[in-house]
C-alpha cells in the first residue's frame, strides 16, 4: 500500500491510498482522482518526507494538535460520499458477483459499489479482489424504495 499526500487546484490537501505507485499513475491518467471535498480533477501530488526513527529519544518531544472543526469535517466526508456516489455503478446485491467479473475480465472495469456480507467481504479479497468497506453509506433519494 501507497500512501500519497495530494492537492487539487483549490488547494485542498488530502490523502490517497493506493495499491501501488503504478495505481496511483494509472487513475491520474485516466481522470479517476478527484478532490474529496470539492470534486476537482486536477489534482496533484505533493512533496512528503518518510518517518524515520532513529531511536534517539527527546527529553519533550514536539506534540502537534490539529484542530478541525466538527462541522469542516462532516462536510468533507459529505462530500466524500457524494464524489463515491457520482463516480461510481450501484450493483446493489450483485456487488460480490460484479467484482468478480469485472476482476477476472468477464466484465467492463469500471468502479462499482452496492452490498456484501462480512463472509463475501473476505471471500472477494482473499481472491486478491481489493474492496473497502464504508459503514453507513447513505442511499441517494432518488433510490429509496
Amino acid at each position: 500500500m501507497v500512501v500519497y499526500n495530494l492537492s487539487c487546484d483549490n488547494a485542498h490537501r488530502f490523502e490517497g491510498w493506493f495499491s501501488s505507485p503504478e495505481e496511483f499513475a494509472a487513475q491520474a491518467e485516466n481522470g479517476r482522482l478527484s478532490c474529496p471535498v470539492c470534486g476537482s480533477a486536477s489534482v496533484a501530488r505533493r512533496p512528503s518526507a518518510p518517518y524515520v526513527n532513529t531511536g534517539a529519544h527527546d527529553s519533550e518531544p514536539e506534540s502537534r494538535h490539529d484542530v478541525v472543526n466538527a462541522d469542516a469535517m462532516e462536510t468533507m466526508r459529505r462530500k466524500l460520499i457524494e464524489q463515491l456516489i457520482r463516480s461510481t455503478e450501484d450493483v446493489g446485491r450483485r456487488f460480490p458477483e460484479e467484482a468478480r467479473r469485472i476482476h477476472y475480465k468477464e466484465a467492463p472495469s469500471r468502479s462499482i459499489r452496492g452490498q456484501a456480507s462480512h463472509g463475501e467481504v473476505d471471500e472477494l479479497r482473499e481472491e486478491g479482489i481489493e474492496v473497502y468497506s464504508i459503514a453507513g453509506l447513505p442511499v441517494p433519494p432518488d433510490q429509496v424504495h
